[in-house]
C-alpha cells in the first residue's frame, strides 16, 4: 500500500496533544489493578501447593512485570500521575525494585527518543544499527562486539545484559556520583536474592524471583529491539530526519490480542508513543484511531516467522532503502 504524504511534524504532533490528557482516576485505577494483578501472581507463585501452578503463577507475574513497567516508563516520561508526589515516590522505589533506577533510564531512553534512527547519533539508550558500509569498513573486533549486542542469546539474557548491567553495573561505575542509585539498585537487588535464598528457599527464589524476572527482561528487551528492527523499517538520511518520519517509519505497530495488549501496556502503539510520549499508554488505540495518517503503520507481530524475520536482519543498506542480513554487506561490497 502507497503510503501518503505526512503533514509536517509540528502539524501531526499538535493534533496528538488532545489525547495527551490524562483522566487521574482512570490512571489510579490502572495503577492498583496491576499492582494487585502482581501480588496476585506472586502469591500463586509462591504458595501454590503444586509445581505446575507455582510455574503458571511465575509466567504470569512475569507478563505483570512488564505492564507495570510501562506504567513506570509512562511516568517517567510525564504521561501518568505527573502532578502526584505519592505516585513519584511509589514510581522512584519501583525503579530501584526492577532494575530500572529512574536517573539512569531517563537520560538514556529521553536520548533514544530524540534520536531514533539517526545513525550518526550516539547509541545509548537503543540498539546500535550500522550501515553495510560501516560494517565492511569496522575491524574484526568492532564487528564482533556489534554481533554481541544484537546477537539473539543477548536479547534473550536481557536481565542480566540490558538491566544489571547496562542499566545498573556500568553506569554506577563509570559515575558512580551521578548514577549511585544503580548502584543502589544493584545492591538492593542482590541483598533480595540472599534473602530469598536462605530463608524463603530455592523453590520460591526460582519461581517467584528470578524466573519471572528473566522471562519479563528477555520479552522486554525482544520487544525494544524489534519495534525498532522490522522488515520494513525506513531509516533518512540525517539531512532528511524529522521527528515524526522517525516515529512513523521506524517504529512498529505490533499486533497482537487484547490480552497480550494488556499485559504489554500497549506498548505495540509504538510508532503512536513515539510521536508523542506524553500520551498515556491507554490512550494510544483512541489516539491512532483518531488520526488518519497513524494507520498505516509498519506491522510486525509475536508470530515464531516475525520474531525469526527480524533476528536476521542486522545492517542498514542504503542503497536499498532495507534492513540485510551481515553476508549481503559482502555481497553488495
Amino acid at each position: 500500500m502507497d503510503r501518503a504524504p505526512l503533514p509536517s511534524s509540528k502539524e501531526l504532533i499538535a493534533r496528538t496533544r488532545p489525547f495527551a490528557a490524562q483522566d487521574t482516576t482512570r490512571s489510579g485505577w490502572n495503577l492498583i489493578a496491576t499492582y494487585a494483578a502482581l501480588a496476585a501472581a506472586a502469591t500463586l507463585a509462591v504458595a501454590a501447593p503444586w509445581w505446575p501452578l507455582r510455574a503458571l503463577g511465575g509466567v504470569l507475574e512475569a507478563l505483570v512485570l512488564i505492564r507495570a513497567f510501562i506504567l513506570f516508563h509512562d511516568a517517567m516520561h510525564g504521561a501518568l500521575l505527573p502532578s502526584s508526589r505519592w505516585a513519584k515516590v511509589l514510581f522512584h522505589v519501583q525503579g530501584i525494585l526492577t532494575l530500572t533506577p529512574a536517573r539512569i533510564w531517563n537520560d538514556t531512553h529521553n536520548h533514544h527518543h530524540a534520536n531514533t534512527a539517526r545513525l550518526a547519533a550516539d547509541s545509548a539508550g537503543t540498539f546500535v544499527t550500522w550501515t553495510t558500509e560501516q560494517w565492511r569498513q569496522a575491524s574484526v573486533w568492532q564487528r564482533l562486539a556489534y554481533r554481541v549486542e544484537r546477537h539473539p542469546v543477548t536479547l534473550l539474557f536481557g536481565y542480566v545484559t540490558a538491566f544489571l548491567y547496562s542499566l545498573c553495573l556500568l553506569p554506577f561505575v563509570k559515575n558512580p556520583k551521578r548514577y549511585w542509585t544503580s548502584g543502589l539498585a544493584l545492591g538492593v537487588h542482590v541483598a533480595l536474592s540472599v534473602v530469598l535464598w536462605v530463608f524463603a528457599g530455592p523453590a520460591v527464589y526460582l519461581f517467584a524471583f528470578v524466573g519471572p524476572l528473566f522471562l519479563a527482561y528477555a520479552l522486554g528487551t525482544y520487544l525494544f529491539y524489534a519495534q525498532h528492527n522490522f522488515d520494513d523499517v525506513h531509516i533518512l538520511a540525517e539531512s532528511h530526519w524529522t521527528h515524526s518520519d522517525a516515529a512513523l517509519e521506524a517504529s512498529s505497530y505490533l499486533r497482537c490480542g487484547k490480552v497480550m495488549a494488556w499485559f504489554t501496556g500497549n506498548i505495540g502503539y509504538h510508532h503512536v508513543h513515539h510521536l508523542n510520549p506524553r500520551i498515556p499508554f491507554y490512550r494510544l488505540p483512541e489516539a491512532m484511531a483518531a488520526i488518519p495518517e497513524l494507520q498505516q503503520p509498519h506491522v510486525t507481530t509475536l508470530s515464531p516467522r516475525d520474531i525469526v524475520r527480524c533476528l536476521r536482519l542486522n545492517l542498514w543498506a542504503p542503497e536499498l532503502g532495507r534492513m540485510v542480513r551481515y553476508r549481503d554487506a559482502w555481497a553488495r561490497g
